[in-house]
């Protein structure tokens, strides 16, 4: 009986296999379309073969791991090279110099120039901690623990308090990271949808309430309670980190890997923890999309007569909650077809917490292509203002006086290269993710047919959204 169900599973593996080679063939390269880009140029590029293209790769990619050897594959992800040791000696003046940057980042927003773009709180707090610093957590690593200005002063406080590492109070277990699924909510929605993110006073004040509730947060449930089940921002770059080549053992000795490689040791993520990961993506799928003619339109709002962020509140909001539950819905769906498809060896919510973690190499790719223009243009008035966060003339570093280069991201030939390397970044992501679900999925399906049939509808939504990724570059977009 069980040679005839191992029968019937290869059959249906190289049924399925034959179903998307034809499939690829459909994607034959279509004609060339012309799109505006948000800057305000004709996007003269081949549209239609980035998109065929892109999907081509990653449906290739499932095809080629599916018939790869599983001990060559292991053998892959295994290696590693060693490197140095860094201790955690320093680690708390670390932060108690991110902290007083903070502060005085603080006063800059309270006090300083009313205008975000020589203010340097929006711009280091948008641009070079969100943008820029989920990029370097996602090549170098957990770089946050070091960086983050809650965990010298927490040191210091709860020394002083004798208090302890634990804190006094008990997180329930129950809770997850819920608490931080809530305010990464929060974050999202005021960055997408309030009418002014970018105000340094009103960001000071959010800013400054956040980092005084957390630090009490911390007290009461000791640093790692509340870091691991409530801060939002540590959660998010602690996983964002294990995409990173750069791995560090407990005792703090580095080594080289493979991007993505830490994911694959990972354990299964509970339903706060998939529900974190999908929305970390959803936020910033949704962020370019809200910005397209095509969902303007959608609520009769004209683009080239945009009339601001306010009248857009209700369907921003609405948007934001729509696209995490449609990537949601999607993703439990393909994660149960899989199981089905494969026979029901392990229990849903554990396939899913741990496939989930596949997410984690689109999400930085989405972030990279989403970014990458604020990043090189807000990033020369971030060390702008650096120099001169009160505007009282001062050049602290030597760079208040540098002329912003805007160019780089204007033109024809900019447009080229910059479309290129999103673009190479998305449809690289995808791969990266069906590279990553595959030798997750051996962890469920040790037998190599069960576990490619396993990958196949999740492989299907991976197509779809690379597609949709590359769509919404050369869409035509407000701002």
């Amino acid at each position: 009986m069980s040679g005839r169900t191992e029968g019937g599973a290869v059959e249906r593996y190289h049924l399925l296999l034959a179903l998307l080679s034809a499939a690829l063939l459909a994607l034959l390269p279509t004609p060339a379309f012309a799109h505006a880009s948000d800057r305000g140029h004709v996007l003269l590029l081949p549209t239609g073969y980035y998109l065929a293209g892109g999907a081509f790769a990653v449906a290739v990619s499932f095809l080629v791991l599916a018939l790869l050897p599983h001990v060559a594959l292991d053998k892959f992800w295994r290696r590693r090279l060693q490197l140095f040791t860094v201790s955690d000696g320093a680690r708390t003046a670390v932060s108690l110099i991110s902290f007083a940057g903070f502060a005085i980042l603080i006063a800059a927003g309270l006090f300083g120039s009313r205008d975000p773009l020589s203010n340097p709180l929006p711009l280091l707090v948008w641009t070079l901690m969100w943008a820029g610093l989920t990029l370097l957590q996602g090549v170098f690593g957990d770089l946050w623990s070091w960086l983050n200005p809650w965990y010298g002063p927490w040191r210091l406080i709860s020394g002083l308090l004798r208090a302890g590492d634990e804190g006094i109070l008990r997180l329930p277990r129950w809770l997850g990271c819920w608490p931080a699924v809530i305010l990464f909510f929060a974050f999202a929605w005021f960055e997408l949808v309030d009418p002014a993110p970018d105000d340094p006073a009103r960001l000071a004040v959010a800013a400054g309430v956040y980092w005084l509730l957390t630090f009490l947060a911390m007290l009461a449930f000791g640093y790692r309670g509340w870091s691991r089940g409530g801060e939002f921002l540590t959660v998010f770059f602690s996983m964002v980190a294990r995409f990173a080549p750069v791995e560090r053992n407990d005792a703090g000795r580095l080594a080289l890997c493979w991007p993505g490689a830490k994911l694959l040791a990972a354990e299964p993520l509970p339903p706060s923890g998939i529900a974190f990961l999908l929305l970390a993506l959803s936020s910033v799928s949704f962020d370019g999309l809200s910005k397209t003619f095509f969902w303007l339109g959608l609520f009769g709002v004209n683009p080239l007569e945009f009339p601001g962020r306010t009248a857009v509140i209700g369907s921003g909001t609405f948007g934001l909650v729509l696209t995490f539950l449609l990537l949601a819905a999607i993703f439990l769906l393909a994660v149960w077809l899989g199981q089905r498809l494969a026979g029901l060896d392990r229990p849903f919510g554990q396939a899913a917490g741990l496939l989930v973690w596949s997410i984690v190499p689109i999400a930085l790719a989405y972030h990279v292509a989403h970014y990458l223009t604020a990043l090189l243009v807000d990033g020369q008035y971030a060390l702008a203002a650096l120099s001169d966060p009160f505007a009282l003339g001062w050049n602290l570093f030597g760079t208040a006086e540098m002329q912003v280069e805007a160019g780089i991201v204007a033109g024809a030939g900019s447009a080229w290269w910059l479309w290129n390397v999103q673009a190479g970044a998305i449809i690289l992501g995808h791969v990266l993710a069906v590279l990553v679900a595959h030798r997750l999925a051996w962890r469920l399906h040790p037998r190599p047919a069960r576990a490619a049939l396993s990958q196949f509808p999740l492989t299907l939504p991976m197509i779809a959204y690379t597609v949709f990724g590359l769509w919404l570059l050369a869409t035509p977009t407000v701002g």
